[in-house]
């Protein structure tokens, strides 16, 4: 069995995914990293896990003395949509990795580019995705022993509050003008593929251990995974579910982006108008279909059909904004 590190194991998925991988390997096996390992459940190290600190600022020489020791390592991008810091710190994270022997990447990209063989989006999110992709297979191919799978996951059910302006179905009049979500689309067209977030912890956990336990026989080596629900929804239709839930009639009025970026919520959650206006470049890759691609990789790896949307959401789950 191959060491497994998970840096950051932290956040949403970052915690799904090793609380979840840990009930599959042997947790002596596994190493968690991130900027707080305290923060890390006693139950877990008491049972041998191992933890480390460090995070994406950490230099590249003391991130390299971090992976130390660890044969697969599942890197989860930096949490934010600007392309230019991103790339910044994942890069080199990944350059250190190699050198400190890190046989296999799992990373956890995202869906926002179509189809799984494409290398392109409008959309400024995935922008330090499709850079970090690309140096992986570079990597693959110019250095030998080394080996990675990108995980594009799907995005998430709980995520909907950064699509529809910040409504949140458990808190419905904080945001809504009348009955209407504003936001730089008019609901139609192309959707997306909603998956829930600890259904792709699940899914990232199982393709570790597989490969950790038998990587001669993993299929999924230099690889691309498309992990996406197994429908399609418009936003027309996603807010009419929302609705349902928050017991309002919502409907979905278009603005400009350049109205959309002065709305209070948006400028509290970005802070300035150039971060927000850069975000909504999601608007227009999801009018070209970039979320939209359903495929059968989650549910072949979690061996049932992944849980619907409009389940997940009349399940009572927790709205976030991360993804």
């Amino acid at each position: 069995m191959k060491t497994i590190g998970i840096f950051p194991a932290s956040g949403g998925l970052g915690t799904s995914t090793y609380r979840q991988l840990l009930a599959l390997v042997p947790k002596d096996n596994v190493i968690l990293i991130s900027r707080h390992p305290h923060k890390v459940p006693r139950n877990y190290t008491q049972a041998g896990v191992r933890t480390r600190e460090a995070s994406y600022e950490t230099a590249p020489s003391d991130l390299e003395k971090v992976f130390a020791g660890i044969d697969v390592l599942f890197l989860i991008s930096y949490p934010s949509h600007v392309k230019d810091y991103r790339i910044k710190v994942q890069l080199p994270a990944i350059d250190a990795a190699r050198r400190a022997g890190v046989k296999h990447v799992f990373y956890s990209s995202l869906a926002f580019a179509g189809e799984r063989d494409s290398t392109r989006s409008v959309a400024e999110v995935m922008q330090a995705h499709l850079a970090t992709e690309g140096h992986l297979r570079h990597l693959a191919e110019t250095a030998p022993g080394f080996t990675y799978t990108v995980i594009r996951e799907g995005i998430y059910s709980e995520s909907t509050p950064i699509y529809t302006s910040f409504f949140d179905p458990h808190f419905p009049d904080a945001t809504l003008v009348g009955n209407e979500i504003l936001v730089p689309h008019d609901g139609k067209g192309k959707g997306v593929a909603w998956v829930k977030r600890d259904e792709l912890g699940e899914a990232s956990a199982k393709l570790i251990a597989q490969y950790s336990s038998a990587p001669e026989s993993f299929q999924y080596v230099n690889q691309v995974l498309l992990l996406t629900g197994n429908k399609e929804w418009s936003l027309e239709a996603t807010v009419k579910v929302l609705g349902e839930v928050a017991g309002k009639d919502l409907k979905i009025r278009e603005i400009p982006v350049h109205e959309w970026v002065r709305l209070p919520q948006v400028k509290g959650y970005f802070k300035n108008e150039e971060d927000a206006r850069t975000w909504a470049t999601a608007w227009e890759a999801i009018r070209q279909g970039a979320t939209a691609p359903v495929t059968g990789d989650l549910e072949e790896i979690l061996g049932r059909k992944p849980e619907e949307f409009d389940v997940t959401l009349r399940g009572g789950t927790r709205a976030t904004t991360e993804q």
